[in-house]
């Protein structure tokens, strides 16, 4: 079965930066489309970034411009940079697995979450 590993989360200041890494086990990565979500206390989980096999983008509109999705596929892993970062931003980050650019909708496979607390 496919697995994910998060990782990367942690307290970081207002304006400042973390990258988020996910490394996939258990699939053909490098045609497997990847994401990651986000769940925020009260909120719903919602999309922050994907990446399709062939590298298409798609991202949130409150992260345009700050936040980029890369896939290595040598790794079995894609990553997530955050910059710029807000207390909006404080949530728990979901890696996904099968994550469909054409409908922007996430696949069958989660990882653990990795928490993000962005302090003012």
């Amino acid at each position: 079965q496919v697995q994910l590993v998060e990782s990367g989360g942690g307290l970081v200041q207002a304006r400042g930066s973390l990258r988020l890494a996910c490394e996939a086990s258990g699939g053909a990565f490098r045609f497997t489309g990847m994401a990651w979500y986000r769940q925020a206390p009260g909120k719903q989980r919602e999309l922050v970034a994907g990446i399709t096999p062939l590298r298409t983008t798609n991202y949130a509109d409150s992260v345009k411009g700050r936040f980029t999705i890369t896939r290595d596929n040598a790794k079995n892993t894609v990553y997530l940079q955050m910059n710029s970062l807000q207390p909006e931003d404080t949530a728990v980050y979901y890696c996904n697995a099968g994550y469909s650019g054409t409908t922007m909708s996430p696949g069958n496979y989660w990882g653990q979450g990795t928490q993000v607390t962005v302090s003012s």
